[in-house]
């Protein structure tokens, strides 16, 4: 089972469950990551909806390139996920007006961030790193990075963050304000508990307008359209498939630009 959908007293937990894998997304995740978020949004029952990883080592490392490089000679082929699973694993595309809580318990890198971009209070682990790695490898960061991230953390830093691809700790995502706190692993989860408890002992329906109000107000549906319209020339580059081609074969990409 590629992701784990539990449900109890208005909130809802998400687990992405390949563990081995680094809880990458490939396209069963995809798909099961999609139906959990149109199920938070349209189940009553639900009110708060936390997302984590299986494991102590990741969170999500973004979408599995070992399944979406089927021969050495191509590079990332995302055709086999459906062009709507691919926007509303991330949480674009999607009127999700219930909040989402993040329980980073490792890696959170690529799509991971990306996902993350998408949740409303986050909890990290001290072990926890965070990273849009996409520019190292010659492909873009088309789940709403270069759109959520300038407007939720101060324009240079999220600029270094998505210009370099290096990962930053999780004590440097607090200090940013990428996440809300800190913990002790062992903590994560009843952190996050806490919090998904809390917002539910207020009006739901306030709390969904205030949220809708928030993400409404940022107009976000415009610079999506250029981040996908980019996206997309960058991933025809003859650099998009050599970066993959280099991940797999364990090497530094050779790069021209072209």
């Amino acid at each position: 089972m590629a992701l784990i959908y539990e449900k109890k007293d208005k909130i809802a937990t998400i687990t992405l469950n390949r563990p081995e894998a680094l809880n990458a997304l490939d396209p069963e995740t995809y798909d099961e990551l999609t139906n959990a978020w149109i199920d938070v949004r349209d189940n009553p029952d639900v009110w708060v909806a936390i997302i984590t990883g299986a494991g102590d080592k990741a969170f999500c490392v973004g979408a599995d390139l070992k399944t979406f490089i089927p021969t050495r000679a191509t590079g990332l082929d995302l055709s086999q996920i459906p062009a709507e699973d691919a926007v509303i694993a991330t949480l674009r595309d999607i009127n999700l007006w219930k909040p989402v809580i993040a329980a980073v318990n490792g890696y959170c890198l690529a799509g991971g961030m990306e996902l993350l971009q998408g949740t409303d209070i986050r909890i990290a682990a001290e072990h926890a790193s965070f990273a849009v790695a996409e520019v190292r490898w010659g492909l873009f960061p088309g789940g709403g990075s270069t759109v959520r991230l300038p407007r939720q953390i101060p324009y240079c830093r999220a600029m270094e963050i998505l210009l370099t691809g290096d990962r930053i700790s999780a004590q440097e995502a607090y200090q940013i304000g990428l996440v809300n706190k800190v913990v002790p692993l062992p903590e994560l989860m009843p952190t996050a508990m806490k919090y998904a408890e809390r917002i539910c002992e207020n009006g739901p329906l306030a709390v969904r307008a205030v949220k809708e109000s928030v993400l409404r107000g940022l107009n976000l549906q415009p610079a999506y359209a250029i981040e996908r319209l980019l996206s997309l020339m960058v991933f025809m580059t003859e650099d998009a498939k050599e970066g993959p081609r280099a991940f797999m074969e364990k090497r530094k990409p050779s790069f021209q630009g072209k």
